[in-house]
């Protein structure tokens, strides 16, 4: 489809700030949002703060909108509240201003924590149903499940990315196998963004070789990672989770019953 207006949620994080300069130009007009100030906006974008939670911020901030790119949200385990505030009532906010507004398609950031509870002996693709390990990854996996509603009873096209650890580069072990370049993490939005689907589930990751996921789906439809974590495999396969639950399942020490979101006890 054209493009000529985007919005992206989430956008002073990490990944946002990166695709501020990886997608810079490619779209007549791309429209950043957070609930935290971010840089000024230069030619061709616009920066809008909003609240995922307010239901009348969302239909101003999507009107208009040819396409979503949703990384807005709670980013790792926390408290019921928490979650379900923006990440359940703040996803049913957003999804049905994109009704009103008309938008065609909508990418979804979910989390390779939707699937976290299968094992790491078990390579499994697109068609692996959920197995969320906490309430971040419940958050996730209700996500995909409002995007297949949104697609096939009003529409509106979803592209759901189970990203697996997207960062600089791998901090541990387990991310030699869930890694997510920030150049790969833009190659994949752009499939998203471009190519031709009602509703799909992949997996954001970078051609790892000791991947545990079957990423023939995105391959499918055009996406082509040139990065692979084992580069980085002298530096950190050494480090290794806090407990041996944290190395039996995909999850890490999110499947751990203790684990509460504490960033410096596991890294995502």
């Amino acid at each position: 489809m054209t493009i000529r207006s985007l919005l992206v949620t989430g956008a002073a994080g990490g990944i946002g700030r990166t695709l501020r300069t990886s997608l810079k130009g490619r779209y007549p007009l791309i429209r950043w949002s957070d609930v935290v100030a971010m840089a000024p906006a230069g030619p061709g974008e616009e920066c809008v703060t909003a609240d995922l939670s307010d239901a009348g911020a969302m239909i101003d901030l999507c009107a208009g909108m040819d396409a979503i790119l949703h990384l807005g949200g709670q980013s790792t385990e926390a408290a019921w509240p928490v979650v379900q505030a923006a990440n359940i009532q703040g996803l049913i906010n957003l999804y049905e201003a994109a009704r009103l507004a008309g938008t065609k398609r909508v990418l979804f950031a979910s989390s390779n924590h939707a699937v976290g509870l299968w094992r790491r002996s078990n390579l499994i693709d697109h068609t692996a149903p959920a197995r969320p390990d906490g309430r971040y990854g419940l958050s996730k996996a209700f996500g995909e499940d409002l995007s297949q509603l949104y697609a096939y009873k009003h529409g509106i096209a979803g592209f759901c990315m189970r990203i697996g650890s997207c960062f600089e580069k791998p901090a541990n072990q387990r991310m030699l196998s869930t890694w997510l370049s920030f150049a790969d993490f833009t190659r994949l939005a752009i499939v998203g963004l471009e190519a031709d689907y009602t509703y799909e589930i992949v997996y954001g990751v970078s051609r790892n070789t000791r991947s545990w996921w079957d990423n023939a789906n995105a391959y499918r439809l055009g996406y082509d990672p040139q990065d692979n974590a084992e580069v980085f495999a002298a530096d950190v396969e050494h480090i290794i989770g806090a407990v041996p639950m944290d190395e039996d399942f995909q999850g890490g020490g999110f499947v751990s019953p203790d684990f509460t979101g504490d960033p410096a006890r596991i890294p995502a």
